[in-house]
């Protein structure tokens, strides 16, 4: 079966000690969100999240990356994009 791969949201975390401690509180609010929700239910396999290093900025910026079938994704489009 199809998967699309897409980035479901996004958030840039400025230079800090320990980036994943300080991105937890972010991750945990949109996943308890509507779309979070949503997505955690509806992803196969389970949303990912991933931490690259933001140039312009100095600092980091979060992915939360959701698995979804072609039909599940135009919902997603439609509804919370």
């Amino acid at each position: 079966m199809k998967t699309i791969k897409f980035i479901a949201h996004e958030f840039r975390m400025g230079d800090v000690d320990d980036p994943d401690l300080y991105a937890a509180q972010p991750l945990i609010e949109w996943e308890k969100s509507e779309p979070g929700q949503w997505l955690m239910e509806n992803s196969d396999p389970t949303p990912e999240w991933n931490r690259v290093h933001d140039m312009s900025t100095y600092g980091y910026r979060y992915a939360i990356k959701g698995f979804l079938t072609p039909e599940k994704y135009t919902y997603w489009k439609l509804k919370y994009d």
